[in-house]
């Protein structure tokens, strides 16, 4: 069995340059830097969604004018490619895809590399970097979450080490009365024992640290933790930070073959399903984790580009 993904801190080389947007939620983020600790950053926030396909490519010129770098000498564009929100993911892919393509016809040979990054292990890394910041030490486990909405989230778990965040549960569907039961599940499993480096589940469980958006519309999600719960989003700087590790791994791709990943193939409900979750004495229960396999990439659906440098 292959070892769970480690996404490890690495300084950036002398001069790198990142772009990174990331859309999954309904905060649009955009930075540009380094990935540099103490670097200079350059950044926007603002409303993501559907709006940000009006916004994003004004705000990404504003800051390259800005930081006066030429689109052409960025190192890498970075995007958040899921899961989230659909019209977001589909927005931050078209248009890394169309800068990178765009810098091949402002001279730079091949267009730019492109470093298509999880939304969950973008949260994870804000997460540790808020710990840190506050002047405590990184929790051991970091469970990722963001509301998937149709009474669902989005999870994932991390194992914080101090050679960066080990995966040890990639992006998936899950309801939320299943939700400590699932991580519980990851944490026990033993084809995670190495990761968890002796690590006890219960312990790891009791200890970890929840991060999201979930908990407004999940207030049972916050009982019973050590940790508090962080309501955060992932943001465009913690996809700085993990640019030039991701970088320095070979996990860039060309242009074409950045692609979304949805995790739910379904973007919107039925009128029967929408009533089924409509408040009501007796709720249906949705389906479990146990039953929500990942998907993993969607086929390629076609990604406007209006706007946007041609592909040749």
């Amino acid at each position: 069995m292959s070892s769970p993904p480690v996404f490890s801190p690495v300084a950036p080389s002398s001069g790198q340059r990142f772009l990174a947007i990331e859309s999954s939620t309904d905060t649009l983020s955009i930075a540009l830097g380094s990935g540099g600790e103490g670097d200079p950053v350059w950044s926007h926030t603002g409303p993501g969604a559907a709006q940000a396909s009006t916004t994003l490519l004004p705000q990404v010129r504003a800051l390259l004018d800005q930081a006066g770098w030429p689109l052409e000498t960025l190192d890498a564009v970075v995007f958040a490619r899921g899961p989230g929100s659909f019209t977001g993911l589909r927005t931050a892919c078209a248009v890394a895809q169309g800068l990178a393509y765009g810098a091949r016809a402002l001279g730079r040979e091949g267009g730019l590399p492109v470093l298509p990054v999880d939304s969950l292990l973008a949260l994870a890394d804000e997460a540790r970097f808020t710990v840190q910041q506050a002047g405590s030490t990184a929790p051991q486990v970091i469970v990722a979450l963001l509301d998937a909405r149709m009474g669902e989230l989005y999870v994932a778990v991390y194992r914080h080490l101090p050679d960066g965040l080990h995966e040890l549960a990639p992006a998936r569907l899950c309801a939320p009365q299943d939700l400590e039961a699932y991580v519980r599940t990851c944490l026990e499993s033993s084809s995670l024992r190495t990761s968890l480096q002796g690590l006890v589940a219960t312990s790891a469980l009791s200890t970890a640290l929840w991060a999201g958006n979930t908990f407004a519309a999940y207030p049972a999600l916050l009982t019973d933790r050590a940790l508090a719960p962080l309501a955060l989003l992932p943001t465009a700087t913690a996809l700085l930070r993990l640019a030039p590790g991701l970088l320095a791994s070979g996990a860039a791709v060309a242009a074409h073959d950045a692609l979304p990943v949805y995790v739910r193939d379904k973007v919107a409900q039925t009128t029967a399903e929408r009533e089924r979750w409509s408040p009501s004495p007796e709720p249906k229960r949705p389906q479990s984790c146990a039953g929500k396999r990942p998907t993993g990439q969607t086929p390629r659906r076609p990604l406007s580009r209006a706007g946007l440098p041609s592909s040749p």
